[in-house]
């Protein structure tokens, strides 16, 4: 289990980490989401011992895990894909990996196997491309065979499939019981893969939830109406609806179900040429929860016609 408690880093003035507080525990994969620049890559770091906290702690299974006599069998993780020598071959990397941690060497090729690079096992690693190297990467961070394992960006450069391996594995590490704390962006994949999510924005928490809990509360469910039938409609539920807003082309409805929407249509002699339950996506909840948490953020508004007529962009 990964434990923080009041973790906090400051660069300066600036505090990338603010008193977080949270637990991520064995047996379900976590999500770690949040905005450019939230503070996620810090918070990794630190737990890796790669950084030291201004203030408060964090530990891996009750001790931090600098302390680790043979950390990469406390602890997998992968940071960085590209922190391999390129001269060197995929078996040499792990090999040498394996040494420092006292690690037989048979594990070498049973990972490889794992990882789907036994064929390219002596190719240099500058050779890799990025999917490949995401591979190695992951690798090099199960290793060890650790109860824990912290990836961060895992799927980056890998194509349909290793993407789906990448989910598979996650999952199959969790019901083994390990710990299980993975950072992306890919919000569809992430849908798929976590049990529960850990968001920060701006260095603090925003949620900790299960991901049901976390869908219940943060991504509300709808009823779209398609219909040409608009005034009639509106009047129809207007008043018992909890919320209806209107788009280009549709209604949506909140607070009511679709058979009970479908049922005052139908009452009201609405023509209806489309009536879906709709659940909001991962994507949009984390959106809304982070709007105001967002660092870096484009200027959607000024086409980029203008930007370049003002010397913006050269």
């Amino acid at each position: 289990m990964i434990r923080a408690r009041e973790l906090t880093k400051k660069y300066g003035d600036k505090t990338a980490v603010d008193g977080l507080d949270f637990a991520v525990k064995p047996g379900l994969v976590t999500g770690f989401l949040g905005p450019n620049g939230a503070g996620k890559s810090t918070t990794m770091r630190m737990i890796l011992g790669l950084d030291r906290p201004t203030s408060g702690a964090v530990t891996v299974n009750g001790v931090p895990h600098e302390d680790s006599v043979a950390p990469l069998r406390e602890v997998g993780a992968l940071l960085e894909a590209h922190a391999v020598h390129p001269g060197r071959s995929a078996r040499n990397h792990l090999r040498w990996l394996a040494a420092t941690n006292a690690i037989p060497d048979a594990r070498v090729d049973e990972i490889l196997a794992q990882v789907g690079l036994t064929e390219v096992a002596d190719k240099r690693a500058g050779k890799f491309s990025l999917g490949m190297r995401q591979r190695l990467g992951i690798a090099s961070a199960l290793i060890g065979d650790p109860p824990v394992v912290i990836l961060d960006e895992p799927v980056n450069g890998l194509d349909s499939e290793g993407i789906r391996w990448v989910r598979h594995l996650c999952r199959q590490l969790a019901d083994e019981g390990r710990t299980v704390f993975v950072s992306s962006h890919l919000m569809t994949e992430m849908a798929l893969m976590a049990d529960h999510l850990l968001v920060i924005g701006q260095g603090r928490i925003l949620a900790d939830d299960p991901m049901t809990e976390f869908m219940a509360g943060h991504a509300p469910s709808y009823v779209r109406i398609r219909t040409r039938d608009r005034v009639q409609a509106r009047a129809a539920l207007t008043g018992v609806a909890a919320e209806l807003t209107e788009g280009d082309d549709e209604l949506r409805v909140s607070g009511l179900g679709a058979e009970a929407v479908g049922d005052l249509l139908f009452d009201a002699g609405v023509r209806v040429h489309e009536l879906t339950a709709v659940q909001s996506s991962l994507e949009e909840a984390f959106m809304a929860l982070t709007a105001e948490s967002v660092e870096y953020r484009a200027d959607t508004a000024r086409p980029t016609s203008d930007l370049v007529a003002q010397g913006a962009l050269r």
